[in-house]
Formats: structure tokens, sequence, C-alpha cells
């Protein structure tokens, strides 16, 4: 039976993350008015003149190497790969504040140390005060564990059958607390991808653009030719610069869930090995 603690720890509302949807539509949104209204003033058409300013000259060429006529250049790619650079920011920063939160208050080596010294010493009192101060997923599952550790230290069963009704106390409670943690990193694992794949087929559709302008008898045309290689360059760019951010926010909070879940898994084990010791003290 749960104790009327160990119900209140399930019954705990988990934390979780901003909805990737919504921060993808949002990020589309800003990515498209910005591509469209910013580095599409003075263009033609109606989107082109909101400003009134331009960012182009008589001939339609960017004014001076102006960076957003330059941009809007690239063409209908751009504002794609821009949506997929800002949710990866947008995500990476909402990870940040997540994940700082499942870890706890404070530091996540210290914790795990006073935790075990407390269990060590047969404390365990002292080891829920510990984790009720350092708060987050971490201390949640833990919390988990030690209430069914004292639920079950009086009953008359042998300390391996306690041992393993702890773990799996610890697994489900770790099942309810990874999902929250994990949240969007798969749309940050995908646009790793996804965000250099846009940024070829961006680069393709230039390369096709400067290939037709090279085709026409005659002379070949120079202003269609020098769009498409803006084109392909500037897709090429935005979306190289997407997928390595992508890879280097993945790769960095995976670590950090990494470090919390190993985290739990050597205080699971200093509370197995009080089981044991017991048992050799027998």
């Amino acid at each position: 039976m749960e104790t009327k603690d160990q119900k209140q720890v399930k019954k705990t509302k988990k934390t979780g993350g901003v909805s990737a949807a919504w921060v993808i539509l949002g990020c589309a949104v800003v990515a498209f008015a910005f591509f469209f209204i910013v580095c599409g003033a003075g263009s033609e058409g109606f989107f082109g003149s909101l400003l009134g300013t331009t960012n182009f000259d008589a001939k339609g060429h960017p004014i001076n190497g102006n960076l957003f006529g330059t941009l809007y250049q690239g063409g209908f790619v751009i504002p794609i790969v821009m949506t997929l650079l800002l949710t990866v920011i947008a995500l990476s920063v909402e990870r940040a504040f997540a994940l700082n939160k499942a870890k706890g208050k404070g530091n996540l080596l210290k914790f795990v140390e006073g935790v075990n010294e407390k269990i060590n010493t047969d404390d365990l009192a002292g080891a829920r005060e510990i984790c009720g101060v350092q708060k987050g997923s971490v201390a949640n599952i833990l919390t988990a564990a030690l209430l069914r550790y004292e639920d079950i230290d009086g009953q008359e069963l042998s300390n391996d059958e306690k041992a393993e009704l702890v773990g799996k106390e610890i697994e489900s409670a770790t099942t309810l607390e990874l999902p929250a943690m994990e949240q969007n990193m798969a749309i940050i694992a995908a646009i790793s991808t996804l965000g250099t794949l846009m940024g070829l087929f961006g680069t393709v559709l230039g390369m096709i653009r400067s290939f037709g302008a090279m085709g026409q008898e005659g002379s070949p045309d120079s202003t269609a030719l020098a769009i498409g290689i803006s084109e392909a360059l500037l897709n090429t760019a935005l979306g190289i610069g997407t997928g390595a951010l992508a890879i280097i926010s993945y790769t960095y909070f995976s670590g950090k869930i990494q470090n919390m879940t190993n985290a739990v898994d050597e205080i699971s084990f200093a509370i197995g090995q009080t089981f044991t010791k017991r048992a050799l003290k027998k």
C-alpha cells in the first residue's frame, strides 16, 4: 500500500516545457515577416513598400551590398531556414530554463554527495530534508525512492526484495519525470539535419537559376547569374549555420540530462547498498 506522502509525490504536477508547435509557428511568423517586410523593403509588391525605405537600387540590386537586400535575393527558402534557426534558438532558451529547474536549486554534485552521506549513515529523514531543499526532478525521484524505502523498511522481506522494490519505485518516478526533461529535444535533433538539407535545397535552386542564365543565347544574363550564385551561397551558409547550432544545442542539453540521470543512478545504488550492508551485519 502506498503511503500518503508517496501518493502526494506522484500527484505532484509535472512542469512541462513550451509546446514546440507554438514555438515553430511563432518563429515562422517572425521569419516571414522579417524576410518580406524588412529584407524586401523597396522591392516590387505590397510588402516591399510597407516601411517606406529601400534596400535596392533602380536596377533591383542591393544598395552597396545591403545585407537585408542580399538576404531577400536568397529566395523563398531563406525564410524557411530562418524559421528553423529561430526555432533552435527559442527551444534552446526554453530547455536551458527547464533543465535548470529540473536540476534543482543547488549544485548537483554536492547534492548527490550530501544525500549519499545521509543514506550511508541511515539518516533517511536527513536525506529527505536535503531533497526538499534541492527541489527539481532529480530530488522528486529520490524523494519517491526514500519514501518507498521507509515504507518497506520494517516489513518482513529479504534485503534483495526490498532493494528490488526501491529500484522499481525509482524507475517509476524516473518514467514520470524524464519526458519533461527530454521535451523538445527531438525537434532540435531533427532541425540539426533539416536545417542543412533546406540550405542545400536553396543552393540547388540558386545553381539552377545560375545555369539558366548561362545557358541563354548570346552573352549570359550577368544579373540573373549573380542573383543565382548569391541565392546558392546564402542558403548554404544559413543552412549549415542552423544545422551546426542545432547540433551544439542538442549535444549540450543531452549532456545535462545524462548528468541528472547519472545522479539518480548513483544515489539509487547507494540505497541498494544499505540493504547489503544490513544483511552482512546480520
